[in-house]
């Protein structure tokens, strides 16, 4: 197997994560976003949305979308499971990595596309062309607020974002709450102390250099 990959992509990061959690030996192969190699015709005939990452199975079966490449590999190897066991367990992961993702991660992202000047015409990833829209930008501010708001609330009550154990949750908030202190300038909030608790503690298992 191939990991098509960006050291510059956060989704990118949250397979990269899920892969080093699993001890997963897969050969990682760069696509220079900077040259929008993601866009050549190569790139396109493997995934035609243009964008990373994308898993390249041995028998040339290609897997794009961040959740469907974790389940995958999660049901392909299933030591180590990050998606859950049992259908409770499955479906509690399901639900928080889903929010992580529709309210923190979309957030980041679609702030950082809608303001970043090399992407004026890239707002939205993927093959098509679209405009930045400013309002947005304040938009996604309100947005990371609330979600850093929620996520504290939960996290005063687990260890875990999925309850009590680290799983595909965790990876996403993590990457979500990295890429809004890099890349858009929100850090965890001071007083938001279970989330800062949190976010030591993931940031410091193996898998968070990833």
């Amino acid at each position: 197997m191939k990991l098509y990959h960006s050291n510059v992509s956060p989704n990118s990061r949250r397979v990269r994560i899920l892969i080093a959690e699993k001890r997963l030996d897969i050969e990682l192969v760069p696509v220079d976003l900077g040259a929008k190699e993601q866009f050549s015709d190569a790139y396109q005939a493997i995934n035609p949305r243009a964008v990373v990452p994308t898993l390249l199975l041995d028998d040339g079966t290609a897997i794009g979308e961040v959740p469907a490449i974790m389940r995958y590999l999660d049901e392909a190897y299933p030591n180590v499971p990050l998606l859950g066991t049992t259908p409770k367990e499955k479906a509690l992961i399901a639900m928080w990595e889903r929010r992580a993702e529709l309210e923190g991660f979309a957030a980041v992202m679609e702030g950082v596309r809608n303001a970043a000047p090399g992407l004026k015409d890239r707002a939205i990833s993927g093959p098509h062309r679209y405009e930045q829209v400013s309002a947005l930008v304040e938009r996604s501010k309100r947005r990371v607020a609330n979600f850093y708001a929620d996520f504290e609330e939960r996290l005063k009550g687990v260890e875990f974002v999925a309850g009590d154990r680290f799983s595909a949750a965790d990876i996403t908030t993590l990457v979500t709450v990295d890429f809004a202190a890099q890349a858009f300038a929100m850090p965890i909030p001071d007083l938001s102390v279970a989330l800062q608790r949190w976010h030591k503690a993931v940031s410091a298992r193996p898998s968070a250099a990833a």
